[in-house]
């Protein structure tokens, strides 16, 4: 495989893989570790597996939610400017919210739900989170950050911008430029960011996203990052952590989906950002086939990607 073929498979098999854990991952969505071994006793390897329950039957199986959704908003503002340019993508994601979108998160929904919101993204994701008393830290911003570690240039930059249109909080912020800085490095370096490299990132943003590095690099089962629990569901720490527990502990990008996924919790966000990382590692080629032909939107993620990758004007020396 040459270079340039090297990076377009990793390339495609990042944002292939955050539209499969997203697909695959709704069908745990919401329930606890018990809960899925009850329902799931037979595991849930494939779309056509998830149950039809209330919340998850507003979905045709295999298609993905919100989290897909807003990173192919990112995807086609950075088509249709060829650069970044954070008014169209604040405006896709007004244009995407006026649509009633399903799934979307009670942060983002506060933030997109403002008027003039197109106008002053960043200023209203700001009042959000002092209206939160600063407590508030979704994974909203991290869930769609994938595509950003695709650009060549300013990528911690943009993902901190990015992710300051809905989530103005240094938690977030921190966990898109860890995202997205290590998926830059898989794709055009072939090489992960060293723990080390990841902890100084961290350090740069807020104290408390060490700990949650520290987790998901010490815990050999992925249960003691505890995905399921009630009130941290939605954290944007622990979707970090999820994603990074993947990258060092999965064997091959099904095996790191699987474990996210029967994990429990937030598993669509968890497991969009963990096999975003692990397509990036392990490219495209790796995503067994089943996965990628089940996605309803298969055609319009690959017609996409092509695209992007146009764009982005990948060096090959």
């Amino acid at each position: 495989m040459t270079k340039q073929e090297l990076i377009y498979n990793k390339f495609s098999g990042c944002l292939f893989g955050q539209a499969i854990g997203d697909a695959l991952g709704l069908g745990t969505e919401f329930l606890t570790k018990e809960e899925v071994k009850r329902i799931y006793p037979d595991k849930l390897d494939y779309y056509s597996r998830i149950i039809g329950d209330y919340h998850r039957c507003r979905w045709t199986k295999g298609d993905w939610t919100n989290d897909t959704d807003m990173m192919m908003c990112i995807a086609r503002a950075l088509i249709e400017d060829k650069s970044v340019n954070l008014t169209t993508i604040a405006q896709n994601f007004k244009n995407w919210f006026e649509g009633n979108p399903m799934g979307i998160g009670k942060h983002t929904f506060k933030v997109l739900a403002f008027t003039d919101y197109s106008k002053y993204p960043q200023k209203i994701a700001n009042v959000i989170w002092e209206l939160s008393h600063k407590t508030s830290a979704a994974n909203g911003g991290i869930m769609r950050t994938s595509v950003v570690g695709l650009l060549k240039k300013d990528v911690e930059q943009h993902a901190c911008d990015i992710c300051s249109l809905t989530h103005a909080v240094p938690r977030c912020i921190g966990s898109c430029a860890i995202i997205s800085l290590l998926i830059n490095s898989l794709v055009y370096q072939n090489q992960e960011l060293s723990y080390e490299d990841i902890i100084c990132i961290a350090k740069k943003y807020d104290s408390r996203i060490e700990e949650y590095i520290n987790l998901a690099q010490n815990s050999d089962d992925i249960k003691l990052l505890e995905l399921d629990e009630y009130k941290s569901m939605g954290y944007t720490l622990k979707t970090l952590g999820a994603a990074l527990w993947a990258l060092w502990h999965s064997e091959n990008f099904e095996n790191g989906l699987l474990a996210v996924v029967h994990a429990g919790g937030d598993a669509d966000t968890n497991a969009a950002v963990a096999c975003s990382i692990l397509g990036a590692k392990y490219g495209y080629n790796s995503i067994p086939i089943k996965y990628i032909n089940g996605l309803i939107k298969r055609d319009e993620l690959k017609n996409t990607i092509d695209k992007l990758y146009q764009i982005i004007n990948i060096e090959t020396t």
